[in-house]
């Protein structure tokens, strides 16, 4: 791999070098390695955080412009792109349920379900986890293991600026219907997200459950449970109301995680 961070930031800096064939071997096994989940855009460092390899997503945006268009049919249907699409589901222990799509270059770790759905290139889904139906995992969003993104979720993708933190969702999640999580936002371990959430990087995220809010930023605290909210902002014209995040209590520890957030949404009455 350090052999390749080179080639890669060349390239990135003079596109020239794109015709030369140790650059396009280099991009190419950046993908492979990214399809087999070997390599990750982004990925836990020692002391708990993440950290972002953002040379890699420099090889993902490279990608693009050294393939070729090209028309691929699947019986009555007709497509037209650059990139291939994953194979293998069998090899790899993937269940996907037609028409779901999974673009070459993003990682499927075992056990993982894809409803009709949509992975895009990039992005790394972890064993187990449930993508349900029409929920969209985008370019190089991180998914955990045991994650549960219900009909209709929308997880962003992010490829510029490279510097940019992709969207995260920690093991054991579960993601609402037709919520959206958006510009590197961060979905810490086992939360629950409500329906309709919808959180971006500078979205407010409003700890309600004690006598003093608790405010954060594009950062949901693991076993949170999250509901959509409204804040009170004024503007030139008056006073209105934006849309915010409430945390409205904690995940109760459990061996059983499913009952766990059973439980948690009973408790708080978060529609799914």
């Amino acid at each position: 791999m350090t052999n390749l961070q080179p080639l890669i930031e060349a390239a990135w800096n003079d596109r020239s070098l794109l015709q030369q064939p140790a650059t396009l071997q280099a991009i190419e096994y950046v993908i492979e390695e990214l399809d087999k989940g070997r390599l990750r855009v982004a990925q836990p460092d020692a002391e708990g955080g993440w950290l972002v390899n953002d040379w890699v997503k420099k090889a993902v945006i490279l990608y693009f412009p050294i393939r070729q268009m090209e028309t691929i049919e699947v019986g009555p249907f007709e497509f037209r792109d650059k990139m291939r699409l994953k194979t293998d589901y069998q090899g790899q222990g993937v269940r996907v349920v037609p028409p779901a799509v999974a673009r070459y270059g993003a990682y499927l770790a075992s056990g993982v379900i894809l409803m009709p759905s949509y992975v895009n290139i990039g992005a790394w889904v972890g064993e187990g986890t449930m993508v349900d139906t029409w929920a969209t995992v985008g370019s190089c969003a991180q998914i955990g293991a045991g994650v549960h993104l219900s009909g209709g979720v929308g997880i962003g993708g992010v490829l510029e600026p490279v510097q940019a933190a992709p969207v995260i969702i920690e093991d054991g999640a579960f993601v609402g219907s037709r919520s959206i999580l958006v510009e590197g936002c961060f979905v810490g371990r086992e939360a629950v997200i409500g329906a309709g959430v919808t959180i971006t990087g500078s979205t407010r995220i409003i700890d309600v459950t004690g006598t003093e809010p608790k405010e954060y930023r594009g950062h949901v605290p693991a076993r949170s449970v999250v509901i959509p909210g409204s804040v009170a902002k004024q503007f030139a014209a008056g006073e209105y109301q934006v849309p915010c995040a409430l945390i409205i209590g904690q995940r109760k520890p459990s061996t059983d995680l499913k009952t766990s957030l059973n439980d948690a949404l009973r408790e708080h009455n978060v529609a799914i």
